[in-house]
């Protein structure tokens, strides 16, 4: 064999190696990205399959506590409205005095799968006056809102208003101190807010 030959062949089969080992990179290569989108789209599923088990969850034992309120002779559950988010069920409406109150917070916070009670249940005290009070909350609660919503420098879709007895209370995600005090402010100035509370918590 000349030396021709011999080089000919040399150059097959390194030729023949390299196109062996690209071969062999690119199968790894969509093997990792493979592995890499199953992944993904598996703890995509998983996330759903949570917020779906956890709305589950929340449904089945706002049930639980509504039958636990009904069976309960000492309370009249017709006023007593209950959600569940994440395990806290809040109990609002109306009772006929404060013993009833304690007593739905009571039964509510037996029932399974109920982490924690939040009461914003109003004493009808046999009158108006407790009535009125609730009215006047849900509008003052409606008109933060509002200006809230009407304020650029406030994001307001991130921040949850509730109103007792007059008294605001803020929740939810603000960027600095500025939007915090900002939010407080506007709130402040609504007509029938005694006070605020402001439990915004900043998220930078």
């Amino acid at each position: 064999m000349n030396k021709t030959k011999i080089a000919k062949s040399l150059t097959a089969i390194v030729l023949g190696s390299v196109l062996a080992s690209a071969t062999a990179m690119a199968d790894t290569t969509v093997t990792q990205d493979a592995k890499s989108a199953a992944s993904t789209t598996g703890a995509k599923i998983d996330n759903s399959m949570k917020n779906a088990s956890n709305y589950m969850g929340d449904s089945a034992v706002t049930a639980k506590v509504k039958s636990a309120l009904v069976g309960n002779d000492a309370i009249n559950s017709n006023d007593i409205s209950v959600e569940t988010s994440h395990g806290v069920v809040t109990l609002s409406g109306f009772v006929a005095n404060q013993q009833q109150a304690e007593q739905a917070v009571a039964t509510a916070g037996k029932v399974e799968g109920v982490k924690s009670v939040s009461d914003k249940l109003h004493v009808k005290e046999n009158n108006k006056a407790s009535v009125k009070t609730y009215a006047s909350d849900t509008a003052i609660t409606s008109e933060v809102k509002a200006k809230l919503l009407a304020d650029d420098a406030v994001p307001s879709r991130k921040i949850k208003v509730e109103t007792t007895d007059g008294i605001v209370q803020l929740s939810g995600d603000v960027e600095n101190d500025q939007q915090s005090t900002r939010a407080e402010s506007v709130s402040k100035a609504v007509e029938g807010v005694k006070s605020v509370k402001n439990d915004l918590k900043i998220v930078k």
